[in-house]
């Protein structure tokens, strides 16, 4: 990316990640407290994932899955809807703002995936991770797909997961922001059709 395209995105991402916050601050705020009442824990969930150059940062959503007695988790009723809706998603405007993620790009990975790269795949992590990008539309029914396999760990690491690195490099390597309008216009669409 050339430092134009840097500068552009960066502006773009404060912009709509502020004036998203302001518009939605009142309505994320009331599903944390609800994600409280529902979970019986705090609202906010947070997990360390990797971001630009590897560096780990803090993620947040909105809490969806409950402990049980046992020491297990499930999502519950009220969790699954918030993540139909993707609305669970929503505190990540405060790390878009923060300038740990972009609203394009990569998808934030758990350590030992991203920072694992080696050679010309680690151009991936030359960019801040992003809400959405072009493998999050690609395999938009991941988690169903996963679903379907025997060993899903396996079919992630072999199957998912290099589509994934070739579709990031791609990206990176025909950046344009006017392709980044058309990934969040796509993902608009994705998203008002799944519901």
């Amino acid at each position: 990316m050339k430092f134009r395209d840097v500068i552009i995105k960066r502006i773009f991402d404060v912009l709509v990640s502020l004036s998203g916050l302001i518009v939605l601050g009142w309505f994320i705020i009331g599903l944390i407290l609800l994600a409280f009442i529902d979970t019986g824990r705090h609202g906010v969930f947070k997990q360390k994932r990797i971001g630009q150059w590897g560096k780990h940062f803090d993620i947040y959503k909105i809490r969806t899955m409950q402990h049980l007695p046992d020491g297990s988790l499930r999502t519950t009723a009220f969790g699954r809807f918030l993540r139909k809706m993707k609305w669970d998603e929503l505190p990540q405007l405060w790390n878009v703002l923060k300038g740990d993620m972009s609203f394009v790009g990569p998808r934030p990975d758990i350590p030992g995936y991203a920072d694992a790269l080696e050679g010309e795949d680690r151009i991936i992590l030359s960019l801040k991770p992003g809400l959405t990008g072009v493998a999050s539309l690609y395999f938009k029914d991941e988690e169903e797909l996963l679903a379907q396999q025997e060993s899903p760990s396996t079919y992630n690491d072999q199957v998912i997961w290099p589509k994934k690195i070739a579709l990031n490099k791609a990206y990176i390597n025909n950046y344009s922001f006017f392709k980044d309008l058309r990934i969040l216009f796509k993902t608009l669409a994705v998203s008002l059709r799944l519901k």
